[in-house]
């Protein structure tokens, strides 16, 4: 199957939205009915409503359906935001706000409107109504180590859209059914709904339910959970306080948009000052139990598939973070197969040999791109 192009694609309206401003709710639904893996909405002034599809955007046109205007964007934000007033303060104040939305028995939504030359611009990441099985996202085996942990930092990283939310939530999914134990999520926006199974399980919403990441902690610290995540690590206060909840026997599971292990080390430890920055290393080797890195790579056949970096705590490792050791923690982790990790360029060249992904897509995501080419003329 080709991958998708970006030719228009036209739908139906459902019957009865009449001659006004078409409804949200009838806009949304038509929009995921579009065509399968839609995995964004968007809503821009001068544009018709569009979809993303494997990293392609694609409008949408129906019957009496235009570009849309600054007054459409500005209702449709409003039907999204409803009398959520936490989300009109921070938009007013500071340009952008997240929000969750849902349809019912059809999908939710990590919703973000923001200001652009003065009008509202929407974006809408599709959020499925099941957490994925653990099995379905081909995980490697040895990530089912996780469900197990009883403490420690385990960070999934990657860029943006690169499916991060899907791996947590699989992930927490697994403690949830193996652990019984008192979990406490703390995100921007609640994104997969998880009930009680094994676990106990609370589901805490910045903006409603706390004003931000670090006082969650603070005050997670105080309710009893074995588990806490948290979904994004943004800034220096979160970062210490998921540190200190490592180092006083809690299972924190988190996100950082860094490509790498390597990376993902620096860009922690780059966010305190100079004077801390040995102290942290040696704080944070100990708390790391996994550092997971994942980039969505294009099929040769269509869609995208996975590719993951797995780096472990090991005593090598360890060391390496210990020692502001960035070469020697990728040569670890490229050598670490045993110890059940795997670096992206060997993935990406299993994908490139299997013939799921072509030799020219594999060499543009590698980390090393010449190393990756050598490796395949061999």
């Amino acid at each position: 199957m080709a991958a998708p192009g970006t030719a228009p694609i036209q739908v139906t309206l459902e019957a009865g939205s009449g001659s006004g401003p078409i409804a949200t709710h009838t806009l949304l639904t038509a929009m995921l009915r579009a065509t399968d893996h839609v995995s964004d909405l968007i809503f821009s002034p001068g544009r018709p409503p569009q979809v993303e599809v494997y990293g392609q955007l694609i409008q949408v046109q129906a019957s009496g359906l235009r570009s849309l205007t600054a007054d459409d964007t500005r209702r449709i934000a409003s039907d999204l935001i409803g009398n959520n007033k936490q989300a009109l303060t921070v938009l007013r104040e500071q340009g952008s706000c997240d929000i969750s939305f849902g349809l019912p028995g059809l999908a939710r939504f990590r919703v973000n409107v923001f200001i652009q030359r003065g009008s509202c611009a929407v974006v809408m990441r599709v959020i499925p109504t099941v957490i994925p099985q653990y099995s379905s996202l081909g995980l490697p085996p040895q990530m089912g180590e996780v469900g197990s942990l009883r403490d420690g930092i385990v960070l999934v990283t990657g860029p943006r859209g690169s499916g991060k939310s899907f791996t947590l939530a699989t992930l927490l999914d697994r403690i949830n059914e193996l652990q019984t134990c008192h979990i406490i999520t703390i995100e921007d926006p609640i994104e997969f709904l998880h009930n009680h199974k094994r676990s106990t399980i609370h589901q805490r919403e910045l903006h409603s339910d706390t004003p931000n990441f670090a006082l969650a902690l603070r005050a997670a610290l105080r309710q009893a959970p074995k588990v806490i995540l948290v979904g994004e690590m943004r800034d220096r206060e979160t970062m210490e306080m998921v540190l200190e909840a490592a180092e006083t026997g809690h299972l924190i599971l988190s996100s950082l948009n860094t490509v790498d292990a390597a990376k993902t080390v620096e860009r922690i430890v780059a966010a305190f000052s100079a004077a801390e920055q040995s102290s942290i290393r040696g704080r944070l080797a100990k708390s790391l139990r996994y550092i997971i890195s994942q980039r969505l790579v294009p099929r040769r056949d269509g869609g995208r598939v996975a590719a993951l970096e797995v780096c472990k705590a090991t005593a090598r490792t360890t060391q390496c973070i210990e020692c502001d050791d960035h070469s020697g923690l990728l040569q670890a982790v490229k050598n670490g197969a045993s110890d059940g990790m795997q670096h992206f360029d060997g993935e990406l060249e299993k994908l490139a040999r299997a013939g799921i992904v072509d030799k020219d897509t594999a060499l543009a995501y590698a980390t090393d791109a010449p190393g990756l080419q050598k490796a395949l003329e061999v």
